[in-house]
């Protein structure tokens, strides 16, 4: 059946926006001018714009994301990642290349509490980088390690892009989200760690010092004391006891109490400067949910996803050829664009036809969570590529040529993840069913 839009004003829609977003205009004005520029052309009343905004962001659950930011931001501030550098240590760093091993179990560990790729790359990246240079590591190695171990924190909860995608999918389970990302996010973690461990037997990469037992003891106990964010979260939606909302608001008390009055390693006069860098973060955030709201109802009235829809399956109507012709079309996204707000807009053209393949909503939510992760480290507006450069002082080539190896474990894993569902599924379907 064909389908009816008007050519002219689906061209200026999209084409403004890519032409925008290569001109390097932040994502935010990309997606408003585009969206104000067509609706004029269309002679739509503009207010609708500004309605559709108010509509993405008048959402009760969306009170999880700054709860989850906030907390984060509270436990990152307050030493926790030492703690949970120690840890990791203690567990892995006897082995062959154990600091690498240490940098992607602590970015495993830590990702559970910030749920940011960003956050985890600047506390580990910082303490572990220059530990890892100085031991005869080599510098894009480092680097690399660090940046994509990293991914893991967005995947494993509380991660407010779950959330984001949550609100994109309309009535999708944050809570099975959140169980749906904890196995692919350990084995993502246990996959970049064999590859380390290649690699640092091939390099002849040091050791650290023996296993300890009493050590071991002793670091898990700071440790779990900020790892209980991720308990309470888990463990509080599944049993029933909380919302997704109310266990984010109970989880960044629980992150005020132990930082200030348990860990004490910073005063509470910083709680000041830890609002002020979650407010920027959440405007950040709150902004691309409106403009992307905005840009996505317009989508909708020029039934551009339908017009996808019947491209990909003009193509093919098997549904391996389908989501690998998704994978590549995110992937290819994910270097141009914010993660976040792909997920907002993605998400209401790519969920319904992988709905008709039948892929799960839960599981979809897991793909292309991990998906635009990879994202994240790619060239030209790979964000934490970036960060990770800033950090560690190695130009992008270098980072971007270290890191081709571990891309190639994290798209094996993303092809795994696609093509055998009960990786994601298994533990929603026994706790949540």
């Amino acid at each position: 059946m064909e389908i009816l839009t008007d050519v002219p004003a689906t061209i200026l829609l999209i084409g403004s926006f890519l032409l925008l977003i290569l001109l390097r205009l932040p994502i935010v004005f990309a997606i408003g001018i585009s969206t104000i520029a067509t609706t004029y052309y269309l002679g739509l009343p503009l207010q609708m714009v500004a309605q559709n905004m108010v509509k993405g962001l008048n959402v009760f659950v969306l009170l999880a994301v700054p709860f989850f930011v906030l907390a984060g931001d509270i436990m990152a501030a307050g030493g926790i990642a030492d703690k949970l550098v120690n840890f990791a240590n203690a567990l892995v760093g006897w082995m062959r290349g154990g600091l690498a091993m240490v940098n992607i179990l602590a970015s495993m560990f830590f990702g559970g509490i910030s749920g940011s790729s960003a956050a985890d790359t600047t506390a580990i990246g910082s303490m572990l980088i220059p530990m890892m240079k100085k031991k005869g590591y080599e510098e894009g190695f480092s680097t690399a390690v660090t940046i994509t171990g990293s991914v893991q924190g967005i995947l494993v909860p509380p991660s407010h892009n779950m959330v984001i995608y949550a609100l994109s999918a309309g009535g999708v389970s944050i809570g099975a989200l959140f169980l749906a990302g904890m196995v692919p996010g350990v084995m993502l973690g246990l996959a970049l760690m064999i590859y380390s461990y290649i690699v640092s037997r091939v390099k002849n990469y040091p050791t650290g010092d023996k296993f300890n037992l009493k050590n071991l003891l002793k670091c898990s106990w700071s440790a779990t004391l900020g790892l209980g964010t991720v308990f309470i979260v888990v463990v509080g939606v599944i049993a029933g006891i909380f919302t997704a909302t109310e266990s984010a608001a109970v989880a960044t008390a629980y992150a005020f109490l132990i930082t200030f009055f348990v860990y004490r390693q910073i005063p509470l006069s910083e709680m000041g400067p830890i609002l002020t860098r979650s407010m920027k973060t959440l405007g950040i955030v709150m902004i691309l949910i409106g403009t992307s709201t905005a840009f996505g109802w317009l989508l909708a009235y020029l039934k551009v996803p339908a017009l996808i829809a019947e491209a990909i399956f003009s193509v093919s109507s098997n549904h391996i050829v389908i989501m690998l012709i998704i994978n590549v079309f995110l992937l290819f996204m994910g270097m141009l664009m914010d993660m976040s707000s792909l997920i907002l807009i993605c998400t209401p053209i790519l969920l319904p036809i992988a709905k008709q393949i039948g892929i799960d909503p839960v599981h979809f939510g897991v793909i292309m969570v991990l998906n635009l992760g990879i994202g994240l480290l790619t060239p030209p507006v790979g964000s934490t590529l970036f960060l990770g450069s800033a950090i560690s002082g190695v130009s992008i080539e270098k980072i971007a040529k270290s890191s081709l190896p571990f891309l190639a474990v994290m798209l094996v894993m993303l092809m795994i993840i696609t093509f055998i569902p009960e990786v994601s599924m298994t533990m929603p379907r026994l706790l949540m069913d």
